[in-house]
């Protein structure tokens, strides 16, 4: 069965949209964000977009645990070996921006045995969404549907993706290491999504994330034939304690 015809994967990106489309109806609304113990806000399109999404998750897999991020219930979750990691908005802070940019997304991703094996982004104000199980990838958007391949580096060198909202002196410093110079900073789960679309070649992050920030977009950069990994270049793990994640790089064929 390929991906386009996969029930289960139709229902997921109908939800997916259906969150979307929740999110937009607050933007420009003058929505206001409450601000959580970590220092990231959250806002009723967070909350409207997950109300949606979790349900449609326990119909389709009712024995399929769910951490999501803004049930905070389930973040004392022991992981098990197969479950959903869900960021209803991923991006709180792009969104909450008025620079017309798109850059937050709705994320749903499937983890067994620790790793990412199904992964859906949707980024509702691009109207562009992204899929990625096993070792195949799409997108979908207005110029249709597509295969998701990662690209070879440019023989005019690689381009890096940073974070728009959390850049740090680390990643600086190892993009100076590497005589990167051509970057682009964008918000969310996207910088996954656009190595596996061929439109970048490495992001490294160092700064703090959570699971449900990275795992749909990991998912779908491996189904393009990327990859992630720890600093010392092993695959990078998930189900981690408290499902906080350490620092990584993501790549698409760009080699050190």
């Amino acid at each position: 069965m390929t991906l386009c015809n996969d029930p289960l994967l139709a229902a997921l990106i109908a939800v997916a949209r259906q969150a979307g489309d929740k999110i937009l109806e607050f933007q420009g609304a003058g929505i206001q964000a409450e601000w959580k113990g970590d220092g990231s806000p959250v806002t009723a399109a967070d909350q409207a977009a997950e109300a949606l999404i979790l349900p449609v998750l326990k119909r389709l897999a009712p024995d399929v645990p769910i951490v999501s991020e803004e049930n905070a219930a389930s973040h004392s979750l022991v992981a098990p070996d197969r479950f959903w990691l869900v960021d209803p908005l991923d991006g709180t802070k792009e969104f909450l921006k008025t620079d017309n940019r798109g850059a937050f997304t709705v994320n749903i991703a499937l983890i067994e045995a620790c790793l990412p094996t199904l992964g859906l982004v949707y980024a509702p104000a691009l109207n562009r969404l992204f899929v990625g199980q096993g070792n195949q990838a799409f997108t979908e958007d207005s110029a249709g549907h597509r295969r998701l391949q990662i690209r070879a580096v440019p023989a005019s060198g690689p381009v890096a993706l940073a974070s728009a909202s959390h850049r740090d002196a680390e990643t600086t410093a190892w993009l100076a290491a590497r005589g990167i110079d051509q970057t682009q900073s964008i918000g969310s789960s996207l910088k996954f999504c656009l190595l596996a679309a061929g439109e970048a070649d490495v992001y490294p992050r160092f700064g703090p994330t959570m699971e449900w920030d990275t795992a749909a977009g990991d998912a779908v950069l491996r189904a393009a034939g990327g990859r992630v990994e720890t600093l010392d270049g092993k695959p990078y793990p998930y189900a981690k304690a408290d499902y906080r994640n350490g620092p990584f790089i993501a790549r698409g064929a760009y080699q050190e």
